[in-house]
């Protein structure tokens, strides 16, 4: 994260802001001791914060350094990034590699490397029947206020895990005060007994609850394919969408930047980065910088 926030630190827009990210964060993880103590019946979690302490040498206050130095701006992005009830389910069902997994204190796994044929457990809002809207509507609600609380501020944005959520879940958004829906141009709509059909939109589109969209039209993801030139094929998005007059909304996941792994994987990828905002703030000095939430203000005031 130091390294990511010197980077961004060297790049200034014609307002001389620093280039940005909106870190879509979710609050909570699995408290897997917890869990399995109650023989996977029950659900714990923990603030990721307290995760921070076991797990890694950063702590809070390299985020809050982020934030004060406008280079990382924390909104909603769930309480988890897990379908607890479907997850518990697998769970007590026996899943040879969930329980494997379970015991790394992992809950993803690829279905690339998995031989199980099990639905998704990223896609925290899908639902298997009608329960499971209930039961989001406090997961969201309790995973807003306790981003509120940890922060210090309202997230004025939200993009849903999977870009996956209903219609239902705006509304309970909505009521808490989120103002912008953030996603791909392909929404999936969660319906019972793990159906979903796609629903489509563009950035500046209303919902009924006067929501204004916001679609991710630039992508720039190193490691999902390392032998792409990602450099040239996101400049290229970049071009095509400020030919149209749209904004540029960039899709870039942490797993590009992190080296505690593997730490090529954050030295490469942040030299294509420092190369893409090279090239970006030479060919459009009037470039403007800007967080998810400023950009909906932005389009709030040009409707």
């Amino acid at each position: 994260m130091e390294l990511l926030f010197s980077l961004l630190l060297k790049y200034r827009d014609k307002n001389n802001n620093p280039a940005v990210i909106t870190a879509n964060s979710v609050i909570a993880n699995p408290d897997f001791e917890k869990i399995k103590q109650s023989d996977y019946t029950e659900y714990h979690y923990e603030l990721f914060t307290e995760t921070l302490k076991r797990k890694t040498d950063n702590n809070f206050d390299l985020w809050k350094d982020g934030i004060n130095n406008k280079v990382f701006y924390p909104q909603f992005h769930g309480r988890e990034h897990l379908n607890i009830n479907r997850w518990l389910k697998f769970l007590r069902s026996g899943s040879k590699e969930l329980l494997t997994a379970f015991e790394h204190e992992v809950f993803g796994i690829s279905t690339t490397i998995s031989k199980e044929n099990n639905p998704s457990f990223m896609a925290a809002l899908s639902v298997d029947d009608e329960r499971d809207y209930e039961s989001h509507s406090k997961i969201i609600e309790e995973g807003y206020r306790l981003f509120t609380d940890l922060f210090g501020y309202d997230s004025k944005s939200f993009i849903a895990p999977n870009y996956t959520w209903h219609p239902m879940h705006e509304d309970v958004l909505s009521k808490l005060g989120v103002k912008y829906l953030q996603g791909t141009s392909a929404q999936h709509v969660p319906l019972p007994s793990n159906v979903q059909k796609y629903k489509y939109n563009y950035t500046g589109e209303l919902n009924m609850h006067n929501q204004i969209y916001m679609v991710r039209n630039c992508f720039f993801e190193p490691s999902v394919s390392p032998n792409k030139d990602w450099v040239t094929s996101c400049f290229n998005e970049i071009n095509r969408s400020f030919l149209r007059n749209n904004p540029v909304i960039i899709c870039s996941h942490r797993l590009n930047f992190i080296g505690s792994i593997i730490p090529e994987n954050r030295d490469k990828n942040l030299i294509l980065l420092d190369q893409l905002l090279k090239k970006i703030t030479t060919k459009w000095p009037e470039v403007e910088f800007m967080t998810s939430d400023h950009l909906g203000k932005l389009i709030e005031k040009k409707s």
